[in-house]
C-alpha cells in the first residue's frame, strides 16, 4: 500500500525515523516552526495532513496541551487517508517503582508534572479514530549523544547510586520499532509499546564501559549524596525515580529484536559508525 509519512518534530529520533522510512521507499514530509529547506511550515500543515497515511509526533507537551493536537486535532481526526498515528512519549509516565519492573500492561503512575503532562498528551492522541501507537521511550542515546561525548569533553561524571538501574534505547532501535509499527496493518485502537533495552544498568557502568572502549581511565565515582547538591531540578527528578522497563511484549508484537540489546552493543556500534565516517587518511593513522 502507498505509504506517506508526516513527522511532527524532526529532532534526533525523528530524523532517524525519516531516514529509515525513506530507505523503505516511503514518501516522507516533516514540519518545522522555523524556515528550513524542505520543511512544511508547522502552521501551514493542513495539506500535508490530508495527504498523510501515517503521522508521527515527537513534539513534547507545551504547557498543559499537546502542541500538534492543539493546532490540528480536527484536521488529523478528519483525515480520510490516515491509517496510523504514533506518539513518541517517555517511560517517565511509569513514575518511581522503587527499582521494580514495569511492562506494557503496567498502569502509568507519573511522579512529577512532566510525566503527568505526557499522560495527558497520550490520552489526546488515543482519541484519534485510527490505529494509534504510544511509544514509551527510555533514555535515548546514539552517535553524538552518548557517554563518549562527555568523556572526550572531559565533563563526564560517574555518579554512584547503587541499585539505581534504568533502561536506555539506541536511536536506531527507536527508528526500527517505529518503522515496524507503521508497516503493520492494524485496525483502529490504541497500543502501548515500550522502547527500552534488555538490560537496565547503572549509569556509572555505562560510563566505565565507554571509557574502556576509548582506552582511557574512567572518571572516579562520586557518591550520589555528594553530587545531588549541584544537580538541576531535572537531574534531581531523574535520580529520584527508579524503575526497570521491560519491552519483550513490544518486540514480540512488532516481530523484531533490538539491534543493540544492551549498552555494550550500542556503544560499540557508535564507535563503529564513527570510524566508518572518518576520513580514510585518519582511519589509517
Amino acid at each position: 500500500m502507498d505509504t506517506r509519512v508526516l513527522i511532527f518534530g524532526l529532532g534526533y529520533s525523528g530524523a532517524a525515523v525519516a531516514q529509515a522510512a525513506r530507505a523503505r521507499g516511503w514518501a516522507v514530509r516533516w514540519t518545522s516552526r522555523e524556515a528550513k529547506p524542505g520543511a512544511v511550515p508547522f502552521d501551514a500543515a493542513d495539506e500535508a495532513i490530508r495527504e498523510a497515511t501515517h503521522i508521527v509526533s515527537s513534539a513534547p507537551p507545551q504547557g498543559a496541551s499537546d502542541p500538534v493536537l492543539a493546532r490540528y486535532a480536527g484536521e488529523i481526526a478528519g483525515s480520510k487517508d490516515l491509517r496510523w498515528a504514533g506518539y513518541m512519549s517517555t517511560t517517565g509516565v511509569y513514575g518511581d517503582r522503587g527499582g521494580g519492573w514495569v511492562d506494557e500492561d503496567t498502569p502509568p503512575a507519573p511522579t512529577g508534572p512532566r510525566g503527568a503532562r505526557r499522560i495527558a498528551a497520550e490520552a489526546e492522541w488515543s482519541r484519534l479514530p485510527c490505529a494509534v501507537d504510544l511509544f514509551r521511550i527510555a533514555g535515548i542515546y546514539g552517535p553524538g549523544r552518548s557517554a563518549f561525548d562527555d568523556l572526550r569533553a572531559g565533563t563526564a561524571r560517574r555518579i554512584a547510586k547503587p541499585g539505581h538501574q534504568f533502561g536506555r534505547i539506541h536511536r536506531d532501535d527507536i527508528a526500527a520499532a517505529v518503522i515496524a509499527a507503521m508497516a503493520q496493518d492494524r485496525p483502529p485502537g490504541v497500543r502501548v509499546l515500550n522502547l527500552s533495552d534488555d538490560e537496565p544498568a547503572e549509569a556509572s557502568r555505562v560510563t566505565a564501559e565507554a571509557a574502556r572502549l576509548l582506552g582511557i581511565e574512567p572518571p572516579p565515582e562520586i557518591p550520589f549524596e555528594q553530587a545531588v547538591a549541584s544537580m538541576s531540578e531535572m537531574g534531581r527528578s531523574f535520580w529520584a525515580e527508579n524503575r526497570k522497563v521491560a519491552s519483550r511484549k513490544t518486540q514480540a508484537a512488532l516481530g523484531i529484536a533490538w539491534r543493540h540489546p544492551t549498552f555494550r552493543e550500542g556503544l560499540a556500534a557508535i564507535l563503529a559508525e564513527e570510524a566508518a565516517h572518518r576520513p580514510a587518511q585518519q582511519r589509517e593513522v
